[in-house]
């Protein structure tokens, strides 16, 4: 029997699913957000303590996907030209030569982007807001799909730089992966016995070139207009908040409209519901509002306070 267009695109998310969830166990859930910004053509913040498997997360996607995968370990002393790339002459020809850096290729993990220095989140942030990297009045367009997951340890600030809000707000969205409850440890250990997990994204579950396919398919998700202001009720409700200094902008209701086309996509529904809405609320918004001192008194966290959002906003009907 032949399979619809559709059913072949969502059994290939399934297969990417299963692929990335054959390396990182019991964490299907932040997998699936993961690929839902992917389909959103968005980057992800990993906030985390290290050892929980956010190296294994983006090398897992990468090999399943067969793309490019590139690391880059960010420190005080990493310059700008490590992660863009520099020219340099070319002793024969007497030419400049571009020497490409980490952020040319298709997944990039940028390992602590809070110890890189303020020039270099700078230069990072310019190549994933225009996905391109413009070097001695030349540009050159990165390989797509291209998606940057970034990490940083909420728990060390010594010798860190805060990202600034302007530059949080470019993430799509925040993630933790958190650790895994002993059965899941205990398939860990199992797993660790046998080889590299790693190695068992052996081929690609899906090409790169269905990932661009599948992102053509989630732009056409529709949204009805009921739908639509319950977004806007959220995004509003964070503005004119006194516990709150900064509101999320109309980057976030764009971020979060798009990745409720992503989360009923792969729910393998053409259409969005206030659930999708609520689903990715928290991982798109939260890291984009700032609490007041009486917001954190009353409060403590972000993902508190839009909970509180949540609750209040009334969810349209039908």
């Amino acid at each position: 029997m032949l399979l619809t267009e559709r059913e072949v695109m969502n059994n290939q998310i399934q297969a990417l699913l299963d692929s990335v969830e054959q390396v990182i166990v019991g964490k299907r859930p932040v997998i699936t957000r993961v690929v839902a910004a992917l389909l959103c053509n968005g980057h992800v913040l990993i906030e985390d303590v290290p050892g929980v498997g956010k190296t294994q997360l983006a090398a897992s996607l990468s090999r399943s996907l067969g793309g490019s995968f590139n690391r880059i370990q960010l420190t005080p002393d990493i310059m700008p030209s490590d992660v863009v790339g520099f020219s340099m002459v070319d002793q024969q020809t007497g030419k400049l030569e571009y020497r490409p850096g980490a952020a040319m290729c298709n997944f990039l993990l940028a390992d602590e982007i809070n110890r890189a220095s303020p020039k270099v989140q700078s230069s990072l942030l310019e190549v994933m807001e225009e996905y391109q990297i413009s070097l001695d009045g030349q540009t050159r367009p990165l390989p797509r799909p291209f998606m940057v997951l970034a990490t940083q340890n909420p728990v060390e600030t010594y010798g860190t730089y805060h990202l600034p809000e302007a530059q949080m707000d470019r993430f799509f969205m925040r993630i933790s992966m958190g650790y895994p409850t002993p059965e899941e440890e205990m398939r860990i250990l199992e797993r660790t016995e046998q080889k590299n997990p790693i190695k068992k994204n052996k081929a690609p579950a899906v090409t790169l070139d269905s990932v661009l396919r599948l992102q053509q398919q989630v732009a056409q998700v529709t949204v009805a207009d009921s739908v639509k202001a319950y977004i806007l009720s959220i995004v509003s409700a964070t503005r004119s908040m006194e516990e709150v200094t900064l509101g999320v902008s109309p980057r976030g209701s764009i971020a979060l409209y798009k990745a409720a086309k992503a989360n009923a996509f792969m729910f393998e529904r053409s259409y969005v519901t206030p659930g999708d809405v609520k689903a990715m609320a928290e991982c798109v918004l939260a890291h984009r509002i700032l609490l007041s001192a009486k917001g954190k008194t009353v409060f403590g966290t972000p993902q508190a306070c839009l909970a509180s959002v949540l609750d209040r906003v009334a969810v349209p009907m039908g």
